[in-house]
């Protein structure tokens, strides 16, 4: 009975040992938990990527004292043609516009009353073109600006008188009749002062400073000239 027994045990050890090699050689095991975690955690395969472009970069070295014209054309890196030539002449931008030429030795008296210097003039005459700014449209007074150099308003030698001070011309104020005789004779390049014994204007890079304006425009300066007859031209040494 024993030897029976012992037999059977035997007999069924055997067959589970069979059954466990079919198994595995079939494939048919369950899988490994992490085994599969890992499977599917895995990248895709590159071949189902699409195959990247096939670049041609060109390079090009300058060339010493060319200029571009003549030359061909260039192709950018990756690209075969540069596109079609062009068929018709570059724009300007804009009808061509006549130039004209700038005085650069002549002021101008603008509309708000002030006047701008010249682009190439001393310093003396930029100072009397700013300090006839200052009064330009100062009020008429007579015998203003002879008292002292700020006043309320100017009269004609007070206003001229100004002027010149401020550029270091003059160190006090004169009257029309004392401007008569004062600098050199004639008129200068710059500046002209005309004078008689009852008014003074002056003449600055070919613009008028003269307080008779003020009644047409409300300043001293002007564009436009007047006549010189009965006056006496004076100038500053060198201007």
């Amino acid at each position: 009975m024993r030897r029976a027994l012992v037999i059977a045990l035997g007999v069924l050890v055997a067959a589970l040992a069979t059954g466990a090699v079919a198994l595995s050689a079939s494939g048919g095991s369950e899988p490994d938990t992490a085994t599969a975690a890992a499977a599917a955690e895995r990248p895709a395969p590159e071949s189902t990527l699409p195959p990247l472009p096939k670049m041609r970069p060109k390079v090009v070295e300058p060339v010493a004292g060319s200029t571009g014209a003549g030359d061909e054309p260039v192709t950018d890196p990756g690209l075969d043609e540069v596109g079609p030539k062009p068929t018709q002449p570059v724009s300007r931008g804009g009808r061509e516009r006549a130039t004209t030429r700038t005085d650069i030795t002549q002021a101008t008296a603008l509309s708000n009353g002030v006047a701008l210097p010249p682009l190439e003039a001393p310093e003396e005459v930029k100072q009397i073109i700013e300090a006839g700014n200052v009064i330009a449209r100062s009020p008429y007074k007579w015998g203003g600006g002879h008292g002292e150099w700020l006043d309320q308003g100017y009269d004609c030698s007070g206003s001229v008188s100004f002027a010149l001070a401020a550029a270091g011309l003059l160190n006090g104020p004169l009257a029309s009749g004392p401007l008569m005789s004062w600098g050199e004779p004639g008129k200068g390049k710059w500046i002209t002062i005309y004078s008689n014994p009852g008014h003074v204007f002056m003449v600055v890079a070919g613009i008028r400073f003269d307080t008779s304006g003020r009644q047409i425009t409300g300043s001293r300066w002007q564009n436009a000239m007047r006549s010189t007859s009965g006056f006496v031209a004076r100038h500053p040494a060198g201007l």
